[in-house]
């Protein structure tokens, strides 16, 4: 190479190399600190693509554990109020088996009744107040089989969403909750004179009444059947929930995630490798003074 003023090629080549490994020591740099492979779009095009995808999914299934969950706590709502339920038909079967025996006078079975139709409106009482966030679960309004979710306030049975899509099969389940009021049962006045438990008045009322109670309770032992049954499946479907966001976090991890280890080896070559572009651009600088003792000679 000829030595020349006009261009100093050396310095112009230094100055390249220089350019190039200080870049790639500024990516790994931001590789290092943010601790991500691809920081942005340049990275890796594909890779960020998939992952986005991913990320959407694991921040979806996420909330579809959050929402399983609040499901079996709305469900054991439900259940807690039904075993209060429970207690009080206990107690109208031990009334009216108390008045079917001849051994009381009308005034008594009066009385009797009496306390029989205060559990009766208790029962009313309990299944129109109980509701969760709002929503109540045992005055009938979950006891439809359809669902409607095109308003603003949904009707029908209630619609748990878990999954990333909206597969009925994969995604949601129903919880449809019978209605669990005294009237539904067939207890007391509320459930018209009709009926075979609507009062124990009377010996025989209040015989009529045990075969009522007796299919009251089964009743209330089938919906809460129901409800236990979704709950074992919801946390069947917690776990597999579960497992699927940590093996899709694992997968996102290795195509997005730094290799903490491959990368510090590049910063440091890439160090080296500035610092030696560094020192030779100062040597190649130097050189045209060479020129200018050949001119002063």
């Amino acid at each position: 190479m000829s030595l020349v003023i006009n261009h100093n090629l050396m310095a112009m080549n230094a100055a390249r190399n220089l350019s190039s490994a200080y870049g790639d020591l500024a990516v790994s740099t931001r590789r290092l600190s943010s601790g991500l492979r691809i920081g942005t779009a340049a990275d890796d095009a594909a890779g960020l693509a998939i992952r986005e995808l991913m990320r959407a999914d694991i921040a979806t299934l996420n909330q579809g554990i959050r929402n399983a969950n609040d499901a079996i706590s709305m469900i054991q709502t439900a259940d807690g109020a039904l075993s209060i339920i429970d207690e009080k038909l206990i107690r109208m079967k031990e009334l009216a088996e108390q008045a079917a025996t001849g051994t009381y006078t009308s005034s008594q079975r009066l009385i009797i009744d009496s306390e029989y139709q205060a559990m009766a409106s208790e029962i009313t009482r309990i299944a129109m107040a109980t509701d969760f966030n709002g929503i109540h679960l045992l005055n009938g309004n979950l006891s439809s089989t359809n669902h409607d979710g095109s308003g603003l306030n949904p009707t029908g049975q209630l619609k748990v969403h878990f999954g990333t899509g909206n597969d009925s099969n994969e995604d949601y389940y129903y919880v449809n909750i019978g209605n669990a009021t005294a009237s539904a049962f067939g207890l007391g006045l509320a459930a018209g004179g009709n009926t075979a438990g609507n009062s124990i008045s009377t010996q025989e009322l209040a015989q009529n009444a045990l075969d009522a109670i007796q299919q009251a309770i089964i009743s209330k032992d089938k919906i809460r059947a129901a409800l236990g049954a979704l709950q074992n499946r919801l946390e069947n479907t917690i776990s597999n929930l579960q497992i699927q966001s940590e093996n899709l976090q694992s997968a996102e991890s290795r195509i997005s995630d730094v290799d903490v280890a491959t990368e510090m080896t590049e910063f440091v070559r890439n160090q080296i490798l500035t610092q030696s572009a560094v020192a030779m651009l100062a040597q190649a600088n130097s050189l045209p003074k060479m020129a200018m003792q050949l001119i002063g000679g």
